[in-house]
């Protein structure tokens, strides 16, 4: 019986931890250690966008990242000013580690100056980035 109990118990605290996971993945939200964080051309290899850029983080074998480059990309075309770069997060490990960067695909939303001011870890929605770029204004 206690065994019983044992198993319900972990998968009770399982699936929390599983819905929790889900519902942050791809959020697109401020976070405070950001906060004073730049990114310029030198670190990025291009040009800031006019009114936004969004950096993403990506590694060679992450299926997310080819759907998040879509949907990143899908939004650089529709929002003027806005530029889409992605960074290869295992080529450039100065800058993983500098902006903790703790999985990929990574997004990092940055106004004309090239501050960070929203960030997305998982698979962001589009809507939720074209809101984001709201706030980089």
């Amino acid at each position: 019986m206690t065994g019983l109990v044992v198993c319900v118990a972990v998968l009770v605290v399982a699936s929390a931890a599983g819905v929790l996971h889900k519902r942050r993945s791809g959020r697109v939200r401020v976070r405070g250690r950001d906060e004073g964080k730049r990114l310029g051309p030198a670190e990025l290899g291009g040009d800031l966008g006019e009114r936004a850029t969004l950096v993403q983080f990506s590694s060679a074998f992450c299926a997310p990242c080819r759907a998040t480059r879509r949907v990143l990309g899908e939004v650089a075309e529709m929002v003027p000013g806005v530029t889409h770069v992605e960074i290869d997060a295992e080529a450039r490990l100065d800058l993983v580690r500098a902006l903790d960067i703790l999985k990929t695909p990574t997004v990092l939303v940055l106004d004309s100056g090239g501050r960070v001011v929203r960030r997305a870890t998982g698979q962001p929605r589009k809507a939720d980035v074209i809101a984001a770029l709201g706030e980089a204004v």
